[in-house]
């Protein structure tokens, strides 16, 4: 096949559940690409050969890349052989992931749509984090904080709640607590031995430039002190001084994503565990 080089292409996510692994691994592929746009056309739930047929008329009329994760043989092989005869690459990214699976565990291999997306135990836990998490929004309920799997605390705009989503998706109750200069944190905060605390902080520079982005979006007016660089670093030392006096883990969130965030905490909270059970 010739190879092309455009700063741009269209890559087809062909899935017969939600999509969302192979939005992931495209993503942290192409990402690595510097100057390459991608154009993504998702498919979810492609599960009959009607389906499937719309999807290939897209692909006909936006040729590129395909992705694809189907369980249904008929569905790869048709796909397969039109991908063929438009001379265009097409991979199935989990492939290669059972061919190991399978050699090394010498197990067979029975496909099932859309499996990790099971309404069992785990998915029940993520939905009763995810309730706990956004009653939990901000500081709004201060009463059950003891519940919490995880705390996060930090000035305005360090991503506390984006973070607390994304844990509460992993299972885990989050809640988050805003500090704020001459507002008291909730009476039983440093007293709490349970949930994982953890402090957010990031440059002034940077919460100054989000919450001046944020006055803007919603059409407000500019509050001095809101924005001030010199309050806003007196409302990180503080913040800092807070932590270290509670000896909570502290995470500057400056250059990181929200994935990258989490990443982090959810490693502190292994640590925590393995401690845990060692002692026990």
């Amino acid at each position: 096949m010739e190879k092309k080089i455009n700063s741009s292409f269209h890559i087809h996510l062909v899935s017969d559940s939600t999509g969302e692994t192979l939005n992931v691994v495209s993503k942290a592929v192409i990402v690595q690409y510097r100057n390459i746009e991608s154009i993504e056309h998702v498919y979810p739930l492609v599960r009959s050969i009607k389906q499937l047929d719309n999807v290939i008329k897209n692909i006909e009329k936006e040729p590129g890349i395909v992705f694809f994760t189907l369980s249904n043989l008929d569905l790869r092989r048709k796909l397969e052989v039109i991908c063929k005869k438009l001379n265009l690459p097409i991979v199935a990214p989990l492939d290669k992931v059972h061919e190991v699976l399978n050699s090394y565990i010498d197990a067979e291999w029975s496909p099932k749509v859309g499996a990790q997306h099971v309404l069992d135990t785990e998915y029940f836990k993520r939905i009763e984090a995810m309730n706990y998490t956004m009653a939990n929004d901000d500081g709004r309920m201060t009463g059950n904080l003891s519940e919490a799997d995880i705390i996060l605390v930090g000035v305005s705009r360090t991503s506390k709640t984006p973070t607390s989503i994304y844990l509460a998706n992993h299972g885990m109750k989050t809640a988050n607590v805003p500090f704020v200069l001459d507002i008291p944190l909730p009476d039983d905060l440093e007293k709490l031995k349970d949930p994982l605390i953890v402090g957010l902080i990031a440059s002034p520079e940077r919460i100054v430039q989000i919450r001046k982005n944020r006055l803007e979006s919603l059409n407000a007016g500019r509050d001095s002190s809101y924005v001030d660089k010199d309050v806003v670093s007196r409302e990180i030392i503080l913040a800092k001084r807070l932590f270290a006096r509670n000896n909570w883990p502290v995470i500057d969130v400056t250059r990181r994503s929200i994935e990258e965030t989490a990443a982090a905490i959810m490693n502190y909270q292994r640590s925590r565990n393995s401690e845990k059970n060692d002692k026990s």
